[in-house]
């Protein structure tokens, strides 16, 4: 009798083990078709990329793609010897006697080929006041580069190197680059070439008020990832899966010095366009809606009287003669969209407005006394609609005077970080007050002036002024200060 209970008992725990074990597979194979529904292609993460598949991001495609395509950028200069005042008293000046002044690298940075015969986008703070280029493929080939154009509002540089069939690297559509999207960054921080590493797409149309050589005319709207990125990385590659240029690596957002976490990228569609002006005219052409904005938030909603409206841009000021005022834009104004893209910050107008030349028109949706309308624009020369001339070659014209930007080796040897030269001068206004060809603008009223494009925008707007403020320095360093009656 005990051995048939004892029979029976083991019977029913092998029983209750195998419809267990049944059950267990059962929950099993639906926990994995659950998965699998999960991980189905169209729901993944970063659909349609090359080189990624369901669940599983893979880099390596886009890292091929490209990797061939990142330059190492060196620069450098010629460092004039200090001479103490009392041995050159005794023993006579430093032309006397001969010095070997070979050029010292003095910086390093990244850089992209945008064309196979030899066009290469950096940054411009990589190559500012860099009185030699110099460029390192990949396959350690070295070439001497030509600095063809630099806008320093949007901190890009284009040099060109004499070497045809090189790998380049496609430009893709920053537009639809999505938060939460995989990237890579690829360049040489630390002077260690060819580096990738890998991030997602943190925010889009960032701004950063911390930087201290911004000016008004500043071109912002970043790609903020958390891709690694330190000092070296300037002027190198954002790349997406499918292996194309979608950003230019340009700061990051440092308390040390080195990545504290996230790095900022110029949209491949701001340049796009600055590499075309510069290849095509020389300088950007850059045009001007006439307006001062103000972002939206929920704490200043009700100071600007707007009662249910936090997105946005308001129109703080529109300036008389501006693109935006003869089209019927007003102060109080809240712009949504451009173009049908909509527009919740000023860095995002920047950026759409920056894709454009003067004389190019933009659709403007906003909102007015809680209706929506929509206005065709006209982007000006200068926000005040101003019709002074900037040449194709960069030069301008104004005020009995010729200017253009200075030449990278007059920076260098100057030790300046913008500034626009008197070329050519004529009987005038300037002449009158002792100025003289050559001088180089830093200044005008406090303001600093990088470009041609900022001088031409000061003059237009300094012209309801009894009087401008010059300051500048000419080629043998002689400092000088004038006011001009307007």
């Amino acid at each position: 009798m005990k051995r048939q209970n004892l029979f029976a008992i083991v019977a029913a725990a092998l029983l209750g083990g195998a419809v267990s074990s049944i059950l267990a597979i059962t929950i099993m194979q639906k926990r994995f078709v659950t998965t699998q529904d999960l991980l189905n292609p169209q729901l993944s993460l970063v659909s349609e990329q090359a080189g990624s598949t369901a669940g599983n991001v893979n880099f390596t495609y886009a890292a091929e793609q490209s990797v061939n395509s990142v330059v190492h950028v060196k620069t450098y200069t010629t460092e004039v010897p200090q001479v103490d005042p009392f041995f050159e008293f005794f023993f006579g000046q430093p032309s006397s006697r001969s010095y070997n002044n070979q050029p010292v690298q003095r910086g390093a940075g990244s850089g992209v080929i945008v064309s196979k015969d030899g066009y290469i986008v950096t940054n411009n703070h990589v190559i500012d006041g860099a009185e030699k280029v110099k460029v390192t493929l990949n396959d350690k080939r070295s070439y001497d580069a030509k600095v063809v154009g630099v806008d320093p509002n949007s901190d890009i540089a284009l040099l060109k190197i004499d070497q045809a069939d090189l790998p380049f690297m496609r430009i893709g559509d920053s537009d639809n680059l999505r938060i939460g999207e995989w990237v890579i960054a690829v360049g040489n921080p630390f002077n260690l070439t060819s580096t990738v590493t890998a991030g997602i797409v943190s925010a889009k149309g960032r701004n950063l008020p911390v930087r201290e050589d911004m000016n008004q005319y500043q071109v912002e709207s970043f790609i903020q990832t958390d891709a690694v990125v330190n000092p070296g990385n300037s002027g190198g590659a954002l790349v997406n899966l499918k292996g194309e240029l979608i950003g230019i690596n340009t700061a990051i957002y440092t308390q040390n010095g080195v990545f504290n976490g996230y790095s900022f990228a110029i949209p491949a569609s701001i340049v796009k366009k600055v590499v075309y002006d510069l290849m095509e005219y020389g300088s950007v052409q850059r045009g001007f809606l006439g307006i001062s904005m103000s972002d939206i938030t929920s704490d200043n909603a009700g100071k600007l009287g707007l009662k249910d409206v936090i997105s946005g841009v308001y129109v703080a000021e529109v300036t008389e003669g501006g693109g935006a005022a003869q089209a019927g834009i007003r102060k109080g104004d809240v712009l949504e969209s451009i173009n049908g893209i909509s527009i919740n910050s000023m860095a995002q107008v920047q950026e759409q407005v920056a894709r454009y030349r003067p004389g190019d028109n933009v659709d403007i949706s906003l909102i007015r006394d809680g209706k929506v309308k929509h206005f065709k624009v006209t982007l000006r020369k200068t926000s005040s609609g101003d019709n002074q001339e900037v040449a194709v070659s960069g030069a301008f014209t104004a005020m009995g005077a010729t200017y253009a930007n200075v030449s990278p080796q007059l920076k260098s040897s100057l030790r300046l970080k913008g500034g626009v030269q008197i070329v050519e001068l004529e009987n005038g206004k300037l002449k009158s007050q002792g100025i003289r060809k050559g001088l180089i603008i830093l200044r005008i009223n406090r303001q600093p002036i990088s470009s041609v494009e900022d001088l031409a925008e000061v003059f237009a707007s300094a012209r309801q002024r009894e009087v401008i403020i010059i300051e500048g320095v000419y080629p043998n360093g002689l400092q000088a200060l004038y006011s001009i009656g307007i």
